[in-house]
């Protein structure tokens, strides 16, 4: 337990670049340099992170510590890589914008910006390659990225997700016919989310902290599209209870830090239960996060054995192109555009896919490296 916590917590202080870089970083850490995963198991659980509402990289982190040690092995996952950010949140929560506002800490950032472009390319590069290796696998790939590229909307992703499992069905299915055993389905998770989301209205009179908690779990349980979905949500919830500078420079920061954007809600709740700021983050961090982990137990293990049925593994291998092509859109929008702003960028992105891939550098020494060049940078 003590192992994976560790991983994942290291993870959480070098995982910048929100929900595709993480699956990057992810993929790195799990399938390529610890084994823990094939490449097949790893794009099964991102698919399943797909279908769920949650925070879709979290939720891969806590299905990897699931299968490595089990539901403690989960939650040991769950609390090192979301830790890091946590504490971070909590911090700009005490010190409001002097930190975010220093000239060092937007250098800095724009910096680690450019490494989650590196990591999010090898990716998706190498993602391509293992899932794209016939043309109708490469069409949907294709298809995905336009249509999201385009029309880019939480309704085109499940609809490319959804059209991808059924071509897949069709097209993809595996020849080899097997006798499969169906998994389990956790029908005690399912029970406690069903109460929680049905008993906290009801509660949430008689306490501030009951309906901060039944705010932020529905919030949880309606996000379909990652961190940044879950900000119209956290709007309505705050209402006139934060200032509309101090929401977005929260949000701002949620983005910079490093880890799972909706520890957004650790900054939010520290302001919505003045009496107890603490216990207010506590409870909001817990909350947001709590619907998505819920379904995922609920699903993991069916999940799990069901991909071995020959059509439901062609669907699996239809999404798992469509997510190829999830990837080519999220490395365009947002985290080549929101980093790559030059010319000298762009050198600084090639450097970093040359380190990685040839030079096989570590990432954590990546990431000095690149907070270096986003403050030499500034002076150029």
């Amino acid at each position: 337990m003590f192992s994976i916590f560790k991983t994942f917590f290291l993870l959480g202080w070098i995982s910048f670049g929100g929900p595709a870089a993480h699956i990057g970083y992810f993929r790195h850490t799990f399938v390529e340099k610890l084994k823990w995963l094939d490449e097949s198991e790893y794009a099964q659980l991102v698919a399943l992170s797909q279908f769920l509402p949650g925070p879709g990289s979290s939720q891969v982190g806590f299905a990897i510590g699931y299968k490595k040690g089990g539901l403690t092995g989960a939650i040991a996952a769950f609390i090192g890589f979301t830790f890091p950010s946590v504490a971070l949140m909590l911090a700009l929560a005490l010190l409001s914008s002097q930190v975010t506002d220093s000239s060092w800490f937007q250098h800095s950032i724009h910096g680690l910006k450019l490494l989650a472009v590196v990591v999010v390319a090898d990716a998706t590069l190498t993602m391509y390659r293992s899932f794209c290796r016939n043309n109708t696998a490469i069409l949907l790939c294709l298809i995905t990225a336009i249509a999201l590229l385009t029309v880019p909307s939480l309704f085109t992703q499940i609809g490319m997700l959804i059209i991808a499992a059924l071509v897949g069905q069709k097209y993809l299915a595996s020849e080899l016919k097997t006798k499969v055993s169906i998994g389990r389905f956790h029908v005690v998770p399912l029970l406690i989310f069903a109460s929680l989301l049905i008993g906290l209205p009801l509660l949430s009179s008689y306490a501030p902290a009951f309906g901060l908690f039944n705010e932020f779990l529905q919030a949880g349980s309606l996000v379909f599209g990652g961190g940044h979905v879950v900000l119209p949500l956290l709007q309505n919830i705050v209402g006139d209870q934060l200032s509309q500078d101090a929401f977005l420079t929260g949000y701002a920061a949620a983005q910079a830090v490093p880890g799972p954007m909706f520890t957004f809600a650790t900054y939010i709740g520290y302001y919505l239960l003045p009496d107890t700021p603490l216990l207010g983050s506590a409870i909001a961090t817990i909350a947001v996060f709590l619907p998505g982990f819920l379904l995922l137990l609920s699903v993991l293990d069916n999940w799990q054995s069901l991909a071995k049925h020959s059509k439901l593994s062609g669907a699996i291998n239809g999404v798992n192109a469509a997510v190829v092509g999830l990837l080519i859109s999220a490395l365009y929008q947002p985290v080549f555009v929101s980093a790559v702003l030059s010319g000298f960028d762009m050198a600084a992105v090639l450097l970093g896919l040359f380190w990685l891939k040839q030079k096989k550098i570590p990432i954590v020494a990546l990431v000095a490296i690149f907070i270096l060049l986003g403050i030499t940078m500034s002076y150029i």
